[in-house]
């Protein structure tokens, strides 16, 4: 089986749901498919975790199918989201000083693509 990991940087809304429509597309595909929340994306939780909002469903499809595998500790305390984040059910991730370790994710056998 197919393993890629989709690490989201970027924090433009447009951007970010691009990570959800390629995730949705490959886990439909067979692949399995992890999403990591890092930098600036960290910010789009809560906004994307609103009811109603455009973005919602592609969010809510993904984190119900598991998709999301966890968000950054670091840029979400920086970002100011932390407690958004808890809040949301996300893991959150920091096994590299407070970050999230793409080392851990080859080591497990997913390819990297990063947004």
């Amino acid at each position: 089986m197919k393993k890629v990991a989709l690490f989201a940087f970027n924090g433009e809304l447009m951007c970010f749901v691009h990570v959800l429509l390629n995730a949705l597309e490959m886990k439909d595909k067979g692949y399995e498919v992890k999403i990591v929340i890092e930098g600036s994306a960290t910010k789009l939780v809560p906004e994307l975790a609103k009811e109603g909002t455009p973005m919602s469903p592609l969010y809510k499809k993904a984190k119900d199918l598991g998709l999301i595998d966890g968000v950054c500790k670091a840029c979400s305390n920086k970002m100011g989201v932390l407690e958004e984040i808890k809040t949301e059910g996300l893991r959150l991730l920091d096994e590299m000083t407070g970050h999230p370790s793409m080392v851990r994710y080859r080591e497990e056998g997913f390819d990297i693509i990063t947004f």
